[in-house]
């Protein structure tokens, strides 16, 4: 009788795996929660060397800030770009035993303090475990993808074919299937058509193999998405089936880059799907500093302020969550361990900036965007009609939902603003600025219609998003 309901509870258990990843909502704008329906906003932090650099007491650490902070996401690499294959992790292992066979390294135990007993891949289930207890999921990257192109990094070009690919990912997504914290992400800083050296590549049948692999295991029924390089986006897959969420990535080469206008052009494409800046800039990271010509006076660092205005103004423009980078925690900066990538003539260290400004500030993205009534909205800066900027210096740019009941404007200079609010549904709305480095609401009054005038608070700050809601 005992193995009946041995028996019955496993498939039970079977029934309810795979569950609780996110998913795309009817409209194909914003996201949702598979186990709910609910509407989820990506707050996403980057740690591409999690499991490749930190030990569990670290990790631990860091993803117990990140959850004070309001992260939800947090984007790691199976197979790190740090010369992930040959350096080994904190202790001392490495993913494969053969590069030709990509013969995983594993053993019997996952014990980490007996030795020889803890493994490399022991330790990535560590960190997906410690995220879960937390409410914070993975996007896991199966592989950077200089293991995969031909233009460039550490390497070395593991996945030479589409067998290669399907295998490992395959075996990747069996290992991780029963984790509810696990949203997949394809591709890392690499292009997917490119030309190396006068030849002509096209890494698509890899890429796909590897999706293909990934929903074989979860019977098609999971969420994947592309980390491509700047400037393309996910255009080059856009007749992809397995593609759910397109992306871009608008780095750290330049201020000027203005993604909102990527992300709105994507969000028109057809079919259509959800659209992020899945790697804005990051916070201290240096401006351009590959040319070696980069000095703190002429280029500086981005700064809190720099994130705030591309991030924002991305989201506004139809984006369906952020993804946050501070350029000394996704390499996780330790001078002891590991020599420090194109940090200027500063070494904060990881620890440290765990705290940074816009780390601490971020979440108020988030929970601006989840207190509102829906999800379903659109970039439309009609609303305003006051000069709407020529650059990324000031350039305004609005978002309101579908019902017109709701409208938020973000203003990257703090200038008076006129909007109409007969763009909006009749009634009386009540008008609020709202401050992205504090947080904090401060009402302005309840109008009824016509073209108002709205001058942000001055306290020396830069940045204010006007927020209208119909009540």
């Amino acid at each position: 009788m005992k193995r009946i309901y041995l028996l019955f509870f496993c498939i039970i258990l079977s029934l309810n795996i795979i569950k609780a990843q996110i998913d795309v909502d009817e409209t194909g704008t914003y996201l949702v929660t598979q186990k709910t329906g609910k509407p989820f906003f990506w707050l996403g932090d980057t740690a591409w060397e999690l499991f490749h650099r930190l030990n569990r007491n670290e990790s631990v650490c860091y993803l117990n800030t990140r959850q004070k902070q309001g992260f939800n996401v947090v984007m790691a690499v199976a197979l790190a770009e740090q010369n992930g294959i040959n350096q080994p992790n904190y202790y001392g292992d490495k993913p494969f035993i053969n590069l030709e066979t990509l013969e995983w390294d594993v053993t019997t135990g996952s014990n980490y303090k007996v030795e020889n007993d803890y493994d490399y891949w022991d330790h990535v289930d560590f960190v997906v475990k410690e995220a879960a207890k937390r409410n914070i999921y993975i996007g896991l990257l199966p592989t950077w993808g200089d293991k995969v192109a031909h233009n460039g990094g550490y390497g070395p070009i593991l996945f030479t074919n589409k067998e290669k690919a399907y295998t490992y990912a395959h075996k990747l997504a069996e290992r991780y299937k029963n984790n509810w914290n696990i949203i997949w992400i394809l591709g890392g800083d690499r292009s997917v058509i490119y030309e190396k050296n006068g030849k002509k590549y096209d890494d698509r049948p890899v890429w796909r193999a590897m999706a293909k692999a990934i929903e074989d295991v979860y019977n098609k029924d999971v969420f994947i998405t592309y980390h491509p390089s700047w400037p393309e986006t996910s255009v080059y897959l856009n007749d992809e089936e397995w593609l759910d969420m397109n992306a871009l990535q608008s780095s750290h080469g330049s201020r000027t880059i203005e993604p909102w206008v990527t992300i709105a052009n994507d969000l028109k494409k057809k079919p259509q799907r959800p659209v992020m800046d899945l790697e804005p800039c990051y916070e201290d990271h240096p401006v351009n500093p590959w040319d070696n010509k980069w000095t703190r006076k002429d280029r500086g660092y981005f700064n809190d302020y720099d994130v705030r205005a591309r991030i924002y103004r991305g989201v506004f423009a139809g984006g369906c969550g952020a993804v946050y980078g501070h350029h000394q925690i996704w390499q996780f900066t330790d001078t002891t361990r590991n020599a420090p990538i194109w940090v200027g003539d500063t070494i904060i260290g990881w620890e440290k900036a765990l705290n940074a400004k816009a780390a601490r500030q971020i979440h108020h993205l988030k929970d601006l965007m989840v207190s509102l009534k829906d999800f379903n909205r659109v970039e439309d800066s009609s609303l305003v009609l006051s000069d709407l900027g020529s650059d990324y210096t000031d350039r305004i740019v609005a978002t309101r939902n579908q019902n017109s009941t709701y409208a938020l404007i973000y203003l990257p200079q703090p200038k008076e603003i006129k909007v109409d609010l007969d763009k909006l549904r009749k009634g009386i709305k009540s008008v609020y600025w709202f401050n992205p480095v504090t947080g904090r609401t401060k009402r302005i009054g309840r109008f009824r219609s016509g073209v108002q005038a709205f001058t942000p608070p001055s306290i020396g700050q830069k940045d204010w998003v006007l927020k209208i809601e119909l009540k």
